[in-house]
C-alpha cells in the first residue's frame, strides 16, 4: 500500500470517527454516566463491531448485503430496533444523587454501572449491526485495496488505522461527557441527560429505516 493511499485513508477515516453517529452517543452516554474508565469496556466492543464489519467488507459478504433487498433490510431492522432499544433504556435509566463528596467519584460510585461484558457486547451491537457502517466499507473500502498486493495485509492495516483513530475519537468523547458530571447532581439534570442521549439514539435508530442500499448495478 502506498504511504499517499494510506495517509488519504487516514483522513477519511477522521472524518467519519469525529462525525456524531450512534457510537459518538453512546460514548458520551457512558462516558457520563459511569466515567471514562468503564466506558473504554464500551469503546472497545465499539471497535470489535467496526472490525467485524470491515472483515465483512473485505471478505467481500457486504456486497452480498448490499445487493440483495432482503439481506440489507434484515441487518437495518435489526441494528435500527436495537437503537431504538437503547434509547428506550437510556430514558428510563434512573440513578441515584450522591448528596455530598466528590462529584465524579461519587457519581460513578451512585450509578448502577453494567458489568464490562455487557457494556462490551452494547458496543460490539451497536456498530455490527450499524447498516451505515456496511454501505460506508463496502462503497470506501475497495478504493484504498489494491488488487495487485495481497489483500489481508492491506486490511490488516486499514483496519489497525480505523480503530485507533475510532479509539482516540470516542475516549475524546466519553471524557468530555464525563468532566460534565459534576453539573447533573440535580435529579432534575440527571433525568434530562438521559432523555437527551436516549433521545438521541432513538433518532438515530428511527433514521436508520431510512437508509436505502445502493442499486446494483
Amino acid at each position: 500500500m502506498h504511504f499517499t493511499t494510506w495517509l488519504t485513508f487516514f483522513f477519511a477515516a477522521c472524518v467519519i470517527a469525529v462525525s456524531p453517529g450512534s457510537g459518538a452517543v453512546l460514548s458520551m452516554s457512558h462516558g457520563l454516566n459511569y466515567g471514562v474508565k468503564k466506558a473504554s469496556g464500551t469503546i472497545m466492543g465499539l471497535q470489535a463491531g467496526l472490525l467485524l464489519i470491515l472483515a465483512i467488507a473485505g471478505a467481500g459478504v457486504g456486497s452480498i448485503l448490499m445487493a440483495s433487498e432482503f439481506a440489507f433490510s434484515v441487518v437495518k431492522t435489526i441494528g435500527a430496533l436495537y437503537l431504538i432499544y437503547l434509547g428506550i433504556s437510556q430514558w428510563r435509566a434512573k440513578n441515584d444523587v450522591p448528596v455530598a463528596g466528590n462529584a465524579v467519584g461519587d457519581r460513578v460510585a451512585n450509578t448502577q454501572v453494567p458489568a464490562l461484558s455487557r457494556r462490551f457486547l452494547t458496543g460490539f451491537l451497536t456498530n455490527a449491526t450499524n447498516p451505515k457502517g456496511i454501505i460506508f466499507m463496502v462503497a470506501v473500502l475497495p478504493q484504498f485495496i489494491s488488487h495487485d498486493a495481497p489483500l489481508l495485509p492491506q486490511l490488516l492495516i486499514l483496519g489497525v488505522t480505523m480503530c485507533a483513530i475510532d479509539l482516540v475519537v470516542m475516549h475524546g468523547y466519553a471524557f468530555a461527557a464525563s468532566i460534565m458530571q459534576r453539573y447533573f447532581r440535580d435529579p432534575k439534570w440527571l433525568k434530562s441527560q438521559n432523555r437527551f442521549f436516549g433521545g438521541i439514539l432513538i433518532a438515530i435508530g428511527a433514521a436508520l429505516f431510512f437508509v436505502k442500499r445502493s442499486p446494483s448495478n
